[in-house]
């Protein structure tokens, strides 16, 4: 019998990764050992504090039945504690957070509330492919914004204010930005949302590398004066407390907006594993040594990584926030996917080509940071030794 497919996944692709893992496994099989430097999924462990409590609560008979939709008044509370702690955002534990499974959750939630055919979504380019995806299940129109490095992969807020944006519902924002690295200030935090405000745009900001290698304070969007009418914030402790498999992320902002996405969010899942909640508890009371010891282990990673682009004779900025590094290609490659497949099949070495992210990211490559500095050396070595050899005797 043949079954069709729902139009809504018309436009909508098997995430890149997917498929990619699926090429590195054959590869693997067949004795290649391809070091991945792709997936930005942390490999070292949560807090020993994290998983003792999660141990705890686990072996408690009573904490194994399904949870509230909106997770339970000690993560609530914690949630908004570590957001006046870290960025000095109050919010109401009751109304103005709202606990999810991992923020790319988040993502479909607030397209799926909010978002409709007619509608237009202003997205990233270069940025995240789920926001793409995403809108595009809404059945919204995604709608490019570009980034470049010659507007240091920022939003053009003046070209942006001349389009028709009579259309435009939300605007994708994320910074400290992926794929790029760049870190935006309150400076531009305070134009995006007096731009946001006067083109009655709702701005969701993905806000999960704030913590990574950011040598200046953490921000979120809901700091600025005026932000609450247009902003909720999405928040994750994926990247920030090694805890991506666990899947603990949040969305903060209006109650009203919150108690929207909740109407849908409560027909699909039932609630988050109680012991999964308290352990992110434990995450967020943690103190700054915590992340003073994880970005020193991605501060060395990171050194490697420059090394390993100057190999290859990329260019780079070092001040890029975040689990990657993103790197111009060099001359002679006609993208960052030929130089991805060079690697991979010369030095069994996989990098993330940029055009993934956008067409503005085609002549670009990101670079992991979630690998230990021996395996980062293990690829360094490999793509010098495939340089020596690929030269002309």
């Amino acid at each position: 019998m043949q079954v069709s497919v729902a139009s809504r996944l018309q436009h909508t692709q098997e995430y890149y990764f997917s498929q990619k893992l699926r090429e590195i496994e054959g590869l693997n099989k067949a004795g290649a050992q391809i070091i991945n430097l792709g997936i930005g999924s942390p490999d070292m462990p949560p807090h020993p504090n994290v998983v003792a409590a999660l141990t705890r609560a686990a072996e408690q008979p009573t904490t194994h039945a399904y949870q509230s939709y909106k997770g339970v008044a000690a993560l609530r509370q914690a949630m908004t504690a570590w957001y006046q702690r870290q960025y000095g955002v109050v919010l109401d534990p009751e109304s103005e957070v709202l606990p999810l499974l991992g923020s790319k959750e988040g993502i479909i939630h607030v397209s799926m509330t909010f978002l409709e055919a007619g509608d237009e979504v202003l997205i990233p380019n270069p940025g995240y492919p789920a926001y793409r995806a995403a809108a595009h299940l809404s059945g919204a129109t995604p709608i490019d914004y570009d980034l470049t490095a010659e507007n240091h992969w920022l939003p053009n807020l003046t070209d942006l204010a001349q389009r028709d944006l009579s259309r435009v519902k939300l605007m994708w924002v994320n910074y400290p930005h992926m794929p790029t690295g760049t870190a935006a200030d309150a400076t531009f935090f305070t134009k995006l949302v007096a731009f946001a405000r006067e083109h009655h745009i709702l701005l969701v900001h993905d806000n999960p590398y704030s913590f990574i290698l950011n040598t200046e304070a953490p921000q979120s969007l809901l700091a600025v004066e005026g932000a609450r009418e247009v902003v909720l914030e999405l928040n994750s402790l994926s990247k920030s407390h090694n805890m991506a498999g666990w899947r603990v992320g949040m969305l903060a902002g209006r109650a009203d907006l919150l108690q929207e996405v909740l109407r849908f969010k409560s027909n699909l899942d039932s609630g988050m594993f109680l012991p999964v909640q308290l352990a992110a508890v434990e995450a967020l009371n943690l103190d700054a040594t915590w992340y003073d010891e994880l970005n020193a282990h991605y501060r060395a990673r990171r050194e490697l990584v420059f090394e390993l682009l100057d190999t290859i004779g990329c260019t780079y900025e070092r001040n890029q926030v975040g689990l990657f590094v993103w790197a111009a290609i060099p001359a002679g490659y006609a993208d960052g996917y030929a130089l991805s497949d060079e690697l991979l099949h010369a030095a069994r070495v996989f990098i993330t080509p940029g055009g993934i992210f956008g067409s503005n990211g085609n002549h670009f490559i990101r670079v992991s940071l979630c690998q230990t500095t021996a395996v980062l050396g293990a690829a360094l070595s490999r793509i010098k030794a495939a340089r020596t050899t690929s030269q002309p005797a």
